[in-house]
């Protein structure tokens, strides 16, 4: 006898493209057009499919500046567990955000960093509440790297991992102010020049 697979799986994987595919679509016209010039309809219309069916996937506009954290969190995570176990604790947190910087672009992320005025404070909230919780998590995949003797490993797994997610942050908000005054911007190379600073920091301190 064939087993035939069920159709739940089918429907959640149309599921999941369908909210991919409204997340990127809102992403690229909140890039071109702006948060306050792009409508729901303008999103529905642009991902071809109807208002109803967006508000399936999401209450609002507002929610599609928050990214999947699950998913974006467990990317980065990955990627610092991929990284050699005698590498540096603070030079695998850059380098696994780093490596996670492409799902950063394509992700509605990117409209954060568009200035202030036109990203609704609640959604700001949100995204501050979804990196703290990440900062826990990514402060205990930092410890297991550093030596449990070693004094205050709880507090410099603390600061590794507050440093390497700040460094992100001090880049949407060098991408908003540069957008502000009118300045060209190369949104692709800033985290790694970010982190490139941030390692040069730690470096110069020994």
């Amino acid at each position: 006898m064939v087993t035939r697979t069920t159709g739940p799986g089918l429907r959640e994987r149309k599921k999941d493209q369908t909210r991919h595919a409204l997340r990127e679509t809102a992403a690229g016209l909140f890039a071109e057009r702006g948060f306050l010039q792009t409508t729901v309809a303008d999103i529905a219309a642009a991902a071809n499919v109807s208002e109803r069916t967006f508000f399936r996937y999401f209450d609002s506009k507002e929610a599609l500046l928050l990214p999947d954290s699950a998913e974006l969190f467990a990317r980065i995570e990955e990627a610092f567990l991929a990284r050699p176990a005698h590498e540096d604790p603070l030079r695998a947190a850059c380098a696994a955000l780093g490596d996670a910087a492409s799902y950063f672009a394509t992700s509605s992320l990117t409209a954060l960093a568009h200035p202030l005025g036109e990203v609704r404070e609640h959604a700001r909230a949100g995204l501050s509440r979804q990196v703290a919780d990440f900062e826990e998590r990514l402060t205990e995949l930092v410890r297991e790297r550093i030596p449990p003797d070693l004094p205050d490993a709880d507090l410099e797994a603390a600061v590794i991992a507050n440093c390497a997610l700040s460094a992100a942050r001090a880049v949407l908000r060098t991408l908003r102010n540069r957008r502000e005054a009118g300045l060209q911007v190369d949104p692709e190379n800033l985290l790694p020049r970010a982190f490139d600073i941030l390692l040069g920091i730690g470096d110069a301190s020994r």
